[in-house]
């Protein structure tokens, strides 16, 4: 009952997080015939990535699809983002699968946790290519949520989240 109820919250125009994707609009609710049934869909507009996605509004919870973040979770989010990087000595490639299983739970703080791990200052070594690759796919989770959330440009959300990594304490 509780998830008939949640899926009513999703209207037209609201911004939403599908875990795989990150923050998408929907732009209408329609009826689509598939194998003989016909299905009520979520029809989701992903701009940046110029993606179109059709998800069963039976489905929604199942996937993991929820509203925007509140205001409160995006602060948590970005008092991670504050704290010192903890990095496992894990192989790299069991360290990549959980980072990237972080990334696709759709879940803010874990987000901020992936993008505070692998942050580097200037100082710092570099990163390698896998490492830059989850490290930019975090970040573009994060700041487009705190853009959606604080309605603002992600512009600005990408400077704010700079702000916030630049005067963490170094690792």
């Amino acid at each position: 009952m509780s998830k008939s109820r949640k899926l009513a919250e999703f209207r037209p125009n609201d911004f939403v997080v599908y875990p795989a994707h990150g923050v998408g609009q929907i732009v209408s609710i329609d009826q689509q015939e598939v194998a003989g049934l016909s299905l009520e869909m979520f029809v989701i507009s992903f701009e940046k990535d110029k993606m179109t996605l059709r998800v069963p509004t039976a489905k929604a919870s199942a996937v993991g699809m929820r509203p925007l973040s509140s205001s409160d979770i995006v602060e948590r989010a970005l008092e991670t983002l504050k704290g010192r990087a903890r990095v496992k000595r894990a192989m790299w490639s069991r360290r990549a699968q959980e980072y990237e299983q972080k990334i696709n739970s759709g879940d803010l703080i874990s987000i901020a946790e992936v993008v505070r791990d692998l942050h580097r200052n200037d100082d710092q070594r570099e990163q390698s290519y896998s490492e830059r690759q989850l490290y930019e796919a975090a970040l573009e989770r994060l700041t487009r949520e705190v853009a959606a959330v604080n309605g603002i440009e992600e512009v600005k959300a990408q400077q704010h989240v700079d702000s916030v990594l630049g005067g963490r304490v170094a690792a």
